[in-house]
């Protein structure tokens, strides 16, 4: 049971940064896996990042790897995306996604997530 806002979101140009933020309420955040996931208009919703609980593990679509970087403070009840380097090809809506259960192999997939915050809209171009 936990619910998820998304912020930080807005219009940049092309080599810009952004950080997104992933406002959690729940006793329990800190033992979920989290996620980020985009979906641009007419496209499936596609991976951007993943981290486990602890923080121990993080995973980048091929992408943003080396661009974006996922983290989390669980006593914030908060996790995060910082992007930089932004590309016209980053724009969609930024979607943040709780994982009910350690962080495994399928963690790609968004049909794998139990919670999902309403989606931040990121804007690069010129």
């Amino acid at each position: 049971q936990v619910q998820l806002v998304e912020s930080g979101g807005g219009l940049v140009q092309p080599g810009d940064s952004l950080r997104l933020s992933c406002a959690a309420s729940g006793r329990t955040f800190s033992t979920y896996a989290m996620g980020w996931f985009r979906q641009a208009p007419g496209k499936e919703r596609e991976f951007v990042a993943a981290i486990s609980w602890s923080g121990s593990l993080t995973y980048y679509a091929g992408s943003v790897k080396g661009r974006f970087t996922i983290s989390r403070d669980n006593a914030k009840n908060t996790v995060y995306l910082q992007m930089n380097n932004l590309k016209p090809e980053d724009t969609a809506v930024y979607y943040c996604a709780a994982e009910r259960a350690p962080l495994g192999r399928r963690y790609t997939s968004a049909y794998e997530y139990d919670y999902w915050g309403q989606g931040t809209q990121v804007t690069v171009s010129s």
